[in-house]
């Protein structure tokens, strides 16, 4: 078993990428980015990351379907959705859509990787 989860990131931010990057390599592996909502689930299938992270926003693909294709066809693999524009309706809908988590991309920082290790640890003992 890897030593730190393995994350896959979607976000079509540069921005967020470089910064989400960061943060997450401090204690997760970062094993690829994708800009566009038809890469996730293809790539999440090819790499086996232990956690998703996705933005709600992504083009060509939403988060949430995305979500949904990854929680059907690789369940062991959580998604958290994260948004810039985060309230309760967002938060329900990734919920109804399979996500493990969602997140503001204002306030996450600690909390996203919480959330990381806890799925990864969720995943492990299955």
């Amino acid at each position: 078993m890897p030593t730190r989860p393995r994350v896959l990131l979607a976000d079509d931010h540069a921005g967020v990428v470089r910064a989400l990057s960061r943060l997450l390599s401090l204690e997760c592996d970062v094993v690829s980015t994708v800009s566009d909502g038809r890469e996730v689930a293809k790539t999440a299938h090819a790499l086996q990351p232990v956690v998703v992270v996705v933005d709600l926003n992504l083009p060509n693909v939403n988060g949430l379907d995305a979500c949904r294709e990854i929680s059907a066809n690789s369940p062991r693999a959580p998604v958290i959705i994260i948004s810039g524009m985060f309230d309760h309706d967002v938060a329900q809908a990734a919920r109804t859509a399979g996500a493990a988590a969602a997140f503001d991309k204002a306030a996450m920082g600690d909390q996203l990787v919480a959330a990381i290790k806890e799925a990864w640890r969720a995943t492990a003992a299955t």
